[in-house]
């Protein structure tokens, strides 16, 4: 009877240690594309408040800024009070925000793949906009098309790790795309430090630099597998199974 008791408890572990799942090649990449994800997610957030304060920047696209910020006695909001600039600086976000109803769709019919391709060719489009823009509505064009790939790879990534990770390495897959996020937002930082330096062109290269990341995140997405799930949702059931 004991070993009857015992012998379901040693089956229920066995199995137990097989869910667990293994670190693949697929794995490996995974983590790549979700810290690219999060990096480039933070990199675009963190880009911006040091660009805007670069003096080439403002007086190129925002000239009454400028001027404002030679005058020290004035605080900040006199300085940067500006409807141009508070445009640039909320394209991204209201872009994202809309860019996330029509990613929903997407990523349930077309699967994870497509919206994290889509997401990285969007990154690439803002980053070349941005690095050479001219006048303020190709700047703007650029922080759009920038936040429709926020959007797509907010929505995305984090579904696609949580589907393709093993149960053990689940959590932490997750919890990497918020570090990733926050290790981008330092970077960004490091890089407007730096940047900041180069006259006229620093700025330039500070949202340009947007770009590297946003290649891996496409070139990832292309070269990673489908999820599971997002097989079966679409119908193939049997190449869905396999996994």
């Amino acid at each position: 009877m004991a070993g009857g008791a015992l012998a379901p408890a040693g089956v229920a572990k066995e199995r137990a240690e097989q869910y667990q799942g293994r670190v693949t090649l697929s794995v490996i990449i995974a983590c790549v594309v979700a810290a690219v994800g999060g990096s480039i997610f933070g990199y675009d957030i963190g880009i911006s408040g040091g660009v805007t304060s670069m003096d080439e920047f403002l007086r190129k696209f925002f000239h009454r800024v400028y001027l404002r910020k030679q005058h020290a006695h004035e605080n900040n909001y006199c300085k940067y009070d500006d409807q141009g600039l508070a445009a640039f600086t909320s394209s991204l976000y209201l872009a994202g925000l809309a860019a996330s109803l029509m990613a929903g769709p997407v990523t349930r019919i077309y699967g994870r793949r497509a919206s994290i391709i889509c997401g990285g060719i969007s990154f690439l489009i803002g980053a070349a906009l941005n690095a050479g823009a001219i006048n303020l509505a190709m700047l703007l064009l650029g922080r759009i098309m920038l936040g429709i790939g926020i959007g797509f790879g907010n929505q995305a990534v984090p579904v696609y790790l949580s589907e393709m990770a093993p149960t053990h390495l689940r959590g932490g897959l997750n919890i990497m795309f918020q570090l990733a996020t926050t290790t981008g937002i330092f970077t960004a930082n490091m890089v407007n430090y730096g940047t900041q330096k180069l006259r006229p062109w620093g700025w330039r290269l500070s949202l340009g630099l947007a770009a590297v990341p946003a290649l891996l995140m496409t070139v990832g997405g292309i070269f990673l597998p489908e999820t599971p799930n997002s097989l079966i949702e679409q119908g193939f059931n049997e190449r869905g199974g396999k996994y």
